[in-house]
């Protein structure tokens, strides 16, 4: 059976995808690149797009257990520790929420368990996510945030 959580030093995972760069960093360039669009129309595409160029999660890691609670549509979060860095994989069911799980891993991806929980994530507002999401959609993300902060606070312990 597959543990939620992996704390082996050999990740089942492949590592590509993430560039480098500190939280902040990462923050501010998806800040950047939302800034390119006026429309929410135009946003909610760019969220699409990002969610459907994101890797596909294998399916042993679609499991209950890596379901996140609070989510309207389906969820899948697997986090695995390797070399001292939380390393995250998700899919969803939803186009947006998929969009929305890709750019919370493209900031906390191979990040530190102590970095993440201290991670102030200010590009949520800056972009003008959370005001634009449905409430169902915004407790999501919430759910999103709680669960890989629960992670790194697993993997720091």
């Amino acid at each position: 059976m597959d543990s939620v959580i992996n704390k082996s030093n050999q990740s089942p995972l492949s590592s590509g995808g993430v560039e480098g760069g500190s939280i902040n960093e990462r923050q501010d360039e998806i800040i950047a690149e939302f800034q390119d669009f006026d429309d929410w129309m135009d946003r909610y595409q760019l969220l699409i797009d990002l969610g459907n160029g994101q890797e596909p999660l294998e399916e042993k890691y679609k499991t209950e257990s890596n379901l996140i609670e609070g989510c309207q549509s389906r969820v899948w979060l697997q986090a695995d520790y390797q070399d001292g860095r939380v390393h995250f994989q998700a899919e969803s069911d939803a186009l947006i929420v998929k969009g929305i799980i890709s750019l919370l891993i493209r900031v906390l991806n191979d990040q530190t368990p102590q970095d993440i929980l201290d991670a102030d994530l200010y590009f949520i507002d800056r972009i003008g996510l959370r005001e634009h999401l449905s409430p169902t959609r915004s407790n999501g993300l919430v759910a999103m945030v709680k669960q890989m902060r629960m992670y790194a606070l697993a993997f720091k312990l």
